[in-house]
């Protein structure tokens, strides 16, 4: 498939928004988190822990992680997801350490309205960064290895291990306040990040009706390693066979997924609905 003017622009103007969501999300870490010795979860999280600690920078400490993750995850994951992520660490860590270097002193005294404002701040930018198809890898790493060979949710994986993240912390900074505010952060970044990005356990399922569905579904198996479903319909005007193609889809995939049914088919007809109740491998495990 030739690559035309509008493609170029496309990516670029993907690649805009993700590198302004990155900034945004350096941003509220080091201006507001960081020099109140205030962590979150994720990778960032751990480089804050590791900064109050030795003093490295954070930027350094997220890259080298991210590149150790990608290492490990890259034949689980698909090399597509992989360099995405490797370019995201590296824009990510660039902002990082010119933040650090800017910010010794946070923009506000005041401790707890540096929780609201950098958890806020961050999780816009890291809702922006994923919305236009971007990741700051970490944890969103560990999950999805996670849910490839074990029944445990998405969301589940993350939570617990921001949770470990946060509390660990403690044995750093030894000021239970610290800690507490910390977890502020946490669970701050988790609901407004579900704003941003619409549900932070959302998954979507999406119904597609074209001609070239076998060709959509190809690429989605190749490039997400996610499987897609044909179910056999008729036309009640027609009168004529056709497939719909059925994906359920975790919310980083749903940009992607509606970006590749563009390129093949862009007269298409798409149904994306939100779900609130997936169960299964790689999503939710069914509780009666």
């Amino acid at each position: 498939m030739a690559i035309t003017g509008k493609d170029i622009f496309e990516e670029l103007r993907n690649f805009v928004f993700i590198t302004l969501g990155l900034a945004i999300f350096a941003f509220g870490w080091t201006a507001f988190l960081i020099p109140h010795e205030l962590t979150g979860g994720g990778v960032s999280g751990i480089g804050a822990i590791l900064y109050f600690a030795l003093k490295i920078p954070v930027g350094i400490t997220t890259l080298v992680l991210n590149l150790i993750l990608v290492a490990c995850a890259w034949k689980v994951l698909g090399r597509k997801f992989c360099i995405n992520t490797i370019i995201c660490s590296v824009i990510l860590s660039l902002f990082m350490n010119i933040g650090q270097a800017i910010f010794t002193e946070p923009l506000v005294n005041d401790k707890f309205m540096c929780t609201l404002i950098g958890a806020t701040v961050s999780a816009f930018g890291v809702g922006m960064a994923i919305n236009w198809g971007g990741n700051t890898g970490g944890t969103d790493i560990i999950a999805l290895m996670v849910g490839k060979y074990r029944n445990i949710s998405y969301g589940r994986v993350s939570l617990y291990s921001n949770l470990v993240i946060v509390g660990s912390s403690y044995f750093i900074t030894h000021s239970l306040e610290k800690l507490v505010y910390s977890m502020v952060v946490m669970f701050v970044y988790i609901v407004v990040s579900d704003v941003v990005i619409d549900g932070y356990k959302q998954s979507y399922q999406i119904m597609v009706f074209s001609k070239k569905n076998r060709e959509i579904a190809e690429r989605i198996n190749n490039e997400l390693q996610r499987g897609a479903t044909f179910i056999k319909a008729s036309g009640s005007y027609s009168k004529e066979e056709s497939e719909i193609l059925l994906i359920i889809a975790h919310r980083t995939d749903k940009v992607i997924i509606t970006r590749i049914i563009k390129e093949i088919d862009d007269t298409s007809f798409i149904s994306i609905s939100k779900t609130y109740g997936v169960f299964g491998k790689n999503f939710d495990q069914l509780k009666i």
